[in-house]
């Protein structure tokens, strides 16, 4: 059965994805040029045909694309008149992977 759309679950977090669709997602911990497969699937649409719940039996497979960080976020704490004053920045990691199929 070939599905046009999905809704997986990766990283915690919710997306909706097509074949031969690149996309940014949380960390995956796998190399560049790595197949990886995600079988959390929510949601699948075939031709019109939603199928959602426990009756979804579905299969993403994914390439792993690259490994990137996000740009930097500053979190910066001050307390006026105190001389009170924090800096902290961090990048977050993200990977970019390439919907192949899902089966």
């Amino acid at each position: 059965m070939n599905f046009m759309l999905a809704v997986v679950k990766i990283g915690g977090q919710q997306f909706t994805v097509k074949n031969d669709q690149t996309l940014y997602v949380p960390h995956v911990d796998a190399n560049a040029g790595d197949k990886v497969e995600f079988a959390d699937v929510l949601l699948t649409d075939s031709d019109g045909k939603l199928s959602a719940g426990a009756a979804v039996k579905a299969l993403v497979k994914a390439e792993i694309v690259s490994q990137v960080q996000g740009n930097k976020v500053i979190a910066f704490k001050m307390k006026r008149r105190k001389g009170f004053r924090k800096k902290h920045g961090h990048r977050t990691h993200y990977t970019k992977i390439k919907i192949e199929s899902i089966a």
